[in-house]
């Protein structure tokens, strides 16, 4: 009896670990505003959703750092849900202080661009299988407008 619950286990290891998931990709970091409190910006993910109904995603967490530092970090709790058997752009806002902003004024000066990174995880539940994070990373830099950009 033992070997057949083993047996059973092992099956079923198997057919789970080779279940089709979700892939995403995180594509783009734009600034989108800045205020006198804060700069916006926007992490754009892109979804492919293989099953032929929707997925909820419970939550995507998110670090953002620059010059070594954390400036925004947090989670967008129930963000809505996978479209079935397609592509789902989803838009991460994160709010960084003006005043970590002025912190990093070193880097900027340097060469009028910030530097980061973007760690991102999205949780799906996945049906049978459960809470599924699919872990995302992107480093870049954002340039900023100069003046003869804004005039």
């Amino acid at each position: 009896m033992a070997q057949f619950i083993d047996n059973a286990k092992n099956f079923l290891a198997e057919k789970v670990a080779h279940v089709k998931k979700p892939e995403a990709e995180l594509t783009d970091v734009d600034m989108k505003n800045v205020t006198r409190e804060a700069a916006e910006y926007d992490a754009m993910v892109s979804v492919d959703n293989p099953y032929s109904h929707s997925l909820p995603i419970c939550e995507i967490s998110y670090t953002f750092t620059s010059g070594g530092r954390v400036i925004a970090s947090g989670t967008v709790p129930d963000p809505g849900s996978l479209k079935a058997n397609d592509k789902t752009i989803l838009q991460v806002p994160m709010k960084v202080p003006y005043s970590i902003l002025v912190s990093l004024a070193k880097d900027i000066g340097a060469d009028w661009d910030i530097d980061y990174q973007v760690d991102l995880g999205l949780t799906i539940d996945l049906p049978i299988i459960g809470n599924f994070t699919i872990p995302l990373s992107k480093k870049g830099e954002i340039k900023l407008p100069t003046l003869s950009d804004i005039l």
